[in-house]
């Protein structure tokens, strides 16, 4: 049985990143299923804004726009009531339509409030203690906030229960990115976090049909609830998995923390035995890394105003349209090509120009996005899918390519905390502002809010990650003192890189010369 086994260990890392992959999807789903089952949800547990809709009932068997326009135009519970067909039957509802800022508090800073802080802490225990113990529990959490959100009766049970989730699902990126960082090596490394976080669009891809036609369906007259009970026992057995199937691995240095490690030994530079802890969390303040914090900030909030309003807003501008599997197809089969598209685009980049240039491909990546993201709200339906396939396509290249960015400019012992650091930023920015469509769109329209907080939000982003581009990173140490090579060996086209943390080349030579594994 052993050799067998032994055989098959190739499939144990690609197997690591499945687990991890589908329980970051299953997360993902549940979190932002809410926005696609709201209507729904609103209804029964009684939150958000009361409204005049279109009664979409077997008793209209095709949809009539005149009818709708009529409903949407009645602002009040006698003059809905009043509009009725020619037989008397009326046409429309006064009921809750799942819109307003209770959903907005719901979707966005009951989740993300909770979630950024938790992060940090999450982030700090990764540097410590069992990463993948630590996952399973996440995992657990997740399932059980999914198995009481099926069971909630009120908004305030909902909102807990969001916080909930929020606990679970703050601590899967950071300690998850860690383990895959240590596992995978740097040819592969964005290319698999790409993967990995390709599991947000997946999540979100599934929560449209899933959300939408689970809930139709109606399965044990539990309607909306159904939705909710099947993700919670999925993430029920993700826990499982991890907890009885997964091992720690290694932790190891990558990134410019090996190359400055291997210039060191070429040059003879001597090591000093462990740097101060402060000079190591100086790492996460350098001006770059803080650029990348407000870039990736700006960016997540456009991602998330759509992720939360796309349902309602296409709904609301086509309502003669059901456009839940286009939605599914552009985020889990578009975003999907999108994010092993950017891995691998970054990984090659990096293989010939070293790894400081992924912000070029986060940069110019943001920047193509843009005018297609601004075609998905002002097209009509068939322009507004193509143009959101697009700027799918190139927007969700980003997620992969900057976290393989933090994980390679940080040191290895903080850098899980670095990655909650981040997260907690990126989301109390990104996950707090998606409320502010509100304000807009009562006062303006549905379409404008968006246009500033999602597509104008892209473009924003892509300025900042170009000025990334041209900031300096760290200074470097003082190589005046190198050892005197050997005659006929010169090293300046050559780098080290991981091997040389780790044996036979922990000293960073090999029968008395440097260790080369890339020839720029």
């Amino acid at each position: 049985m052993m050799p067998v086994l032994k055989k098959l260990s190739f499939l144990y890392n690609p197997y690591v990143l499945t687990v991890l992959t589908l329980g970051y999807l299953t997360s993902e789903m549940g979190h932002f299923m809410i926005g696609v089952t709201s209507k729904a949800t609103a209804t029964d547990t009684h939150y958000g804004d009361i409204a005049c809709q279109y009664n979409m009932s077997d008793s209209f068997q095709e949809f009539n726009f005149t009818l709708f326009s009529n409903c949407d135009a009645a602002k009040t519970e006698e003059a809905c009531a009043n509009l009725t067909l020619d037989d008397g039957t009326r046409y429309c509802e006064f009921a809750h339509n799942g819109k307003g800022v209770d959903y907005q508090i719901i979707a966005g800073p009951s989740f993300i409030a909770v979630y950024s802080i938790v992060g940090i802490f999450f982030g700090i225990l990764a540097d410590k203690y069992n990463r993948v113990a630590l996952c399973a529990v996440c995992f657990l959490i997740i399932g059980v906030s999914f198995a009481l959100t099926g069971a909630a009766t009120s908004f305030w049970q909902l909102l807990v229960l969001r916080m909930i989730l929020a606990c679970g699902e703050a601590g899967v990126n950071p300690l998850a990115t860690g383990i895959l960082s240590d596992i995978f090596n740097e040819e592969k490394r964005a290319l698999v976090l790409s993967l990995f976080n390709w599991g947000i669009y997946a999540g979100i891809g599934l929560s449209y049909p899933v959300g939408r036609y689970i809930t139709e369906l109606d399965l044990w007259d539990l309607g909306w609830r159904t939705p909710y009970y099947l993700t919670g026992v999925i993430a029920f057995l993700v826990a499982i998995f991890c907890a009885f199937t997964l091992s720690e691995p290694k932790r190891k240095m990558i990134g410019e923390e090996v190359e400055e490690k291997a210039e060191e030994q070429v040059n003879g530079t001597p090591q000093k035995e462990e740097e101060p802890k402060t000079g190591e969390w100086k790492a996460m303040v350098q001006p770059r890394v803080l650029m990348l914090f407000v870039a990736a900030a700006i960016r997540h909030t456009g991602g998330l105003c759509f992720t939360y309003n796309a349902d309602l807003f296409y709904r609301e501008v086509f309502p003669d349209w059901d456009l839940s599997w286009m939605l599914f197809f552009v985020t889990f089969i578009i975003g999907a090509i999108g994010v092993v598209f950017g891995g691998m685009i970054s990984d090659k980049v990096v293989e010939k120009y070293g790894t400081k240039t992924r912000v070029a491909v986060l940069a110019v990546s943001q920047l193509i996005a843009t005018p297609f993201a601004f075609g998905s709200i002002y097209m009509g339906p068939i322009g507004a899918m193509v143009t959101l396939a697009i700027s799918y396509l190139f927007a969700e290249m980003w997620f992969g390519i900057l976290f393989a960015i933090l994980v390679e400019v940080v040191p290895l012992s903080v850098r899980s905390t670095t990655i909650g650091v981040f997260l907690f930023v990126m989301n109390m920015v990104g996950g707090n502002l998606p409320i502010l469509v509100e304000p807009v769109r009562t006062s303006s329209s549905f379409a404008d809010a968006l246009a500033i907080f999602y597509a104008g939000a892209y473009l924003i982003s892509s300025v900042l990650f170009g000025l990334v581009l041209v900031m300096p990173g760290k200074k470097k140490k003082d190589q005046s003192a190198p050892l005197p090579m050997k005659a006929g060996i010169e090293n300046g086209g050559f780098t080290t890189i991981e091997k040389i943390a780790s044996p036979p080349y922990s000293n960073g030579v090999e029968n008395g010369y440097p260790y080369e594994s890339h020839h720029l």
